[in-house]
């Protein structure tokens, strides 16, 4: 049921989330499949139900990683939904995954007509633009360790589902700097409950 796939970030009347549950999409996408492509518009919040995503864009003849979106979380092209204008950023599968799309234009139309859709959708953009300044300033911030130490409590099942090189990439590193990183946090003694 439709229903039970809309993400819970506000509670919902059962009204309210039988109206946003009637505009999903469900799909079934492989692995290298892209959602958008460069120089798209992205027109849907993508609500990952099983899977992982990456955003990614083209630098220097380089990819780089700008975010990793795994099971309960949505995935989506700032400028691009709210402006309608075509995304640098691409959207693509790592492993075959199964999504819902959440069409942006209809999802603002219901925002108008039901209360509960609109906080829903407020307290998603909040909970976005805390995520989006948290890693920037993680950049800033933070050593290539704490980085990586983030990485590891933000996304625990990606690293064992995303290449070297993309989460390399998502943590402004070279493959070489997280490996040794990564060796590092190895030697680091856990630390024991007593």
């Amino acid at each position: 049921m439709k229903a039970d796939l809309v993400p819970s970030f506000f509670s919902l009347s059962k009204e309210e989330k039988e109206a946003l549950s009637e505009i999903l999409i469900l799909r079934n996408v492989s692995k290298k499949e892209h959602l958008v492509k460069e120089g798209q518009v992205c027109k849907y919040m993508v609500f990952v139900v099983k899977g992982l995503l990456r955003q990614y864009y083209r630098k220097n003849g380089r990819e780089v990683t700008e975010h990793f979106t795994s099971e309960g979380n949505i995935a989506y092209c700032i400028e691009s939904i709210f402006k309608n204008k075509p995304s640098h950023l691409m959207m693509e599968a790592l492993e075959d995954s199964e999504i819902c799309l959440i069409p942006y234009a209809s999802l603002v139309d219901l925002s108008l007509s039901f209360k509960g859709i609109a906080e829903w959708l407020r307290h998603f953009f909040e909970n976005n633009l805390i995520l989006h300044q948290v890693k920037a300033d993680s950049w800033r911030f933070e050593s290539t360790l704490e980085r990586y130490e983030r990485f590891l409590k933000d996304f625990p099942t990606v690293t064992n589902r995303a290449s070297v090189n993309d989460i390399a990439s998502y943590l402004l590193m070279s493959p070489e700097s997280l490996s040794r990183v990564r060796s590092i946090m190895a030697m680091k003694p856990k630390n024991k409950k007593q």
